[in-house]
């Protein structure tokens, strides 16, 4: 008679995935904007788009281009949804529009 110990339990379970950014990530999710000054510091300091990407011209012609190096950054849909929050309360609460 041949007896296993064998646990189906741990078959079933996906290794779990350490993720040291997870409670930066959680804490810039849980921003909320809740006054003017802070919502107009918050689209300046994180720009509308990547200012990173750049097309390199030689005579008007396009010889490279670098793509945008933000969605490098792991924080990146963080910030981007803190600005999107920030221009949301500039819009709704403040009747402002941002560019």
């Amino acid at each position: 008679m041949s007896e296993t110990n064998f646990d189906s339990n741990l078959i079933a379970r996906p290794p779990h995935k350490f993720d040291i950014l997870q409670p930066i990530r959680n804490w810039l999710d849980s921003i909320q904007i809740h006054d003017r000054q802070s919502a107009h510091l918050v689209c300046k300091l994180i720009p509308a788009q990547c200012p990173f990407e750049r097309d390199l011209k030689l005579f008007g012609r396009t010889i490279a281009h670098i793509p945008p190096m933000c969605k490098l950054n792991p924080l990146y849909d963080q910030f981007v949804g803190l600005r999107f929050r920030a221009l949301c309360y500039l819009v709704d609460e403040c009747g402002e529009m941002v560019v």
